[in-house]
């Protein structure tokens, strides 16, 4: 028992770290704009690799999908397509705001939302009880962790402007509000699996394992945030005049191999972490979640300081921003206090 709940947490852990390393090739496609990288981001990793790994997993997929009520159906592709704008939200947040504050302020208020919302809408009657208030308490000591990230990132973009390390107009308080935007629309991905458990049940009737049968429900999730990326990316390609990217001197192999490793990594980094889940079973959502999500942020935090998003600002801010996250983490710890109950 002791060895499965410790392969479980290694699985965890190990989707932290690939998921939260997903975005940092961003930074290093320096010749393509936003939307090229996104496009094939998005392709790769909410499109071809979901659709791949569930076909590949669940047996007779197309008839779990023919099985599934149209409701079951309508409503994991609605918050999918809800999720798929915090997706995008996010690209676009953490490119103003950076890595380290980026992936801190979206999967704190996604830990909080994720967990909160399902409960307020689904079981109203909970909410005073001991996993409601603990969500609410969460939810607050989260907003002091924002407080402390905000005056942190406030701080670093005027020291960079001051030495001349960034332009001197102000992005932070836009990628801010982007953010917070982003962490409310991620969270609607845990509405998905609630609303598609039908096909989950019905993917293991199929025969498929406990660890892959979720995949079912990824993949139309995923897939209908896929919808909401695109559609953006082709706004943004016409309106910018950025096609020839795709196919002129920047088109090399290493733009594109490298916009497609982050779609690998995003969606390998939830496989990982669903599979971790089924080894510790009923300890999956009790520890799985703040674990996957602190090493998450943790992950992502370290990308942007090795990346030199820091470099210029002050200690102070620095000092703030390590503040504002580990409030963060304690209120994940809150929160799942709460979900432990």
């Amino acid at each position: 028992m002791g060895h499965q709940i410790g392969w479980g947490l290694a699985l965890v852990s190990a989707g932290g770290i690939l998921n939260g390393s997903f975005a940092a090739p961003l930074k290093r496609i320096a010749q393509w704009r936003w939307e090229n990288i996104w496009l094939i981001y998005s392709i790769s990793g909410l499109l071809i690799l979901p659709w791949a790994v569930a076909l590949a997993t669940v047996p007779n997929m197309g008839g779990v999908l023919h099985q599934s009520s149209g409701a079951v159906l309508a409503k994991v592709a609605l918050f999918g397509f809800a999720w798929g704008i915090g997706n995008l939200l996010f690209g676009q947040g953490i490119d103003r705001v950076g890595l380290a504050l980026g992936f801190a302020i979206i999967l704190g208020i996604t830990s909080s939302f994720g967990s909160l919302l399902p409960l307020a809408i689904l079981h109203p009657d909970q909410v005073r009880g001991r996993q409601g208030l603990s969500l609410i308490a969460g939810t607050l000591v989260m907003t002091l962790g924002l407080v402390f990230l905000a005056i942190a990132g406030k701080r670093r973009e005027r020291a960079q402007a001051a030495h001349g390390t960034v332009a001197g107009r102000s992005v932070f308080f836009t990628g801010l509000i982007i953010c917070i935007l982003s962490g409310v629309f991620s969270s609607m991905l845990n509405f998905a699996f609630v609303f598609g458990d039908e096909m989950r049940r019905l993917s293991l009737q199929a025969g498929a394992s406990t660890a892959m049968a979720g995949n079912s429900i990824w993949a139309l999730a995923v897939s209908s945030g896929f919808v909401a990326n695109v559609g953006y990316c082709l706004y943004l390609l016409n309106k910018n005049h950025t096609w020839g990217m795709f196919s002129g001197k920047l088109a090399g192999a290493g733009q594109f191999a490298g916009a497609s490793l982050m779609g690998v990594l995003a969606y390998c980094g939830l496989m990982v972490y669903g599979m971790g889940t089924d080894a510790l079973g009923s300890l999956g959502t009790i520890v799985g979640w703040p674990e996957f999500l602190s090493i998450n942020i943790i992950t992502g935090v370290t990308w942007g300081f090795l990346g030199g998003e820091w470099k210029g600002s002050s200690r102070v801010a620095f000092g703030y921003c390590l503040a504002g996250i580990g409030v963060l983490f304690l209120a994940i710890g809150v929160i799942s206090f709460g979900n432990a109950g």
